[in-house]
């Protein structure tokens, strides 16, 4: 199957972003082959899956992730903010996530992370998805150098990805440097003639974040390999003409 959906934060138009109610709905789709989920640590070193380090934006609470025990983390609404009916909605923990997961879809877990901040996760999630037999069937993403380098020599089995937006002219040396076999890069950067050197290299590529039908289909005319990331994977299917809808429950 080519151009594959990957969910960004789950089905994340539908559900309030990385919850289980998102990572639920987008494995409901008949098509989905991947889940990206954020990760960050809490104050007692567990790795969660929120984006924003901040709380404000998706709980109503103050304050900062890394701030808050795991267990205090999950008393916060993550879901009222997207939508009454989701009131109730936690902050997951990314073992639950795994846990939920595991043999329906792989999972691009991306660290978020920058200058040191968040020491150890990086051992944490190396150490679940060991603990989880995941080590093939996931891929760890990152903007920051430093992260990918850390799991890198932590693990040689686990895929690395650096995350961009843009396609630099030393991109490609970036990525040999760092060991990575995936790149996510923004979608507007992907050109058939960039795609046909990493294709060369041996990189997969994933576009983010693709909400719009016309340019899935323009991404999936210029390369059958390009993964598609979305919030939306009804519209994926839509657009790109694979998959079946909705499984029957």
């Amino acid at each position: 199957m080519g151009n594959w959906c990957v969910a960004h934060r789950g089905a994340s138009g539908e559900a309030p972003e990385n919850t289980m109610a998102a990572f639920a709905r987008a494995m409901k789709y008949d098509a989905l082959q991947w889940i990206e989920l954020d990760v960050q640590l809490s104050q007692d070193g567990i790795p969660v899956v929120i984006h924003d380090d901040k709380l404000n934006r998706t709980t109503g609470s103050k304050g900062f992730v890394g701030d808050k025990t795991a267990a205090e983390l999950q008393q916060l609404d993550a879901g009222r903010w997207f939508g009454r009916s989701f009131s109730g909605e936690r902050i997951p923990l990314l073992e639950e996530v795994i846990q939920a997961t595991v043999g329906r879809c792989r999972l691009n877990v991306e660290l978020k992370t920058y200058g040191g901040r968040y020491p150890g996760m990086e051992e944490r999630v190396v150490e679940l998805l060991y603990k989880w037999n995941l080590q093939h069937d996931t891929v760890i993403t990152s903007f920051d150098d430093a992260a990918l380098r850390r799991v890198r020599s932590l693990s040689s089995e686990i895929g690395t990805g650096l995350i961009i937006d843009g396609a630099p002219a030393t991109l490609l040396d970036r990525l040999r440097q760092l060991g990575c076999s995936f790149l996510s890069i923004g979608y507007r950067s992907i050109t058939a003639a960039r795609m046909a050197i990493f294709r060369q290299a041996g990189i997969q590529v994933m576009a983010w974040t693709v909400n719009d039908p016309v340019a899935m289909r323009k991404l999936a005319a210029i390369d059958r390999t390009v993964m598609i990331c979305t919030n939306y994977p009804d519209r994926w299917e839509r657009a790109i003409g694979q998959g079946t809808g909705l499984r029957r429950s």
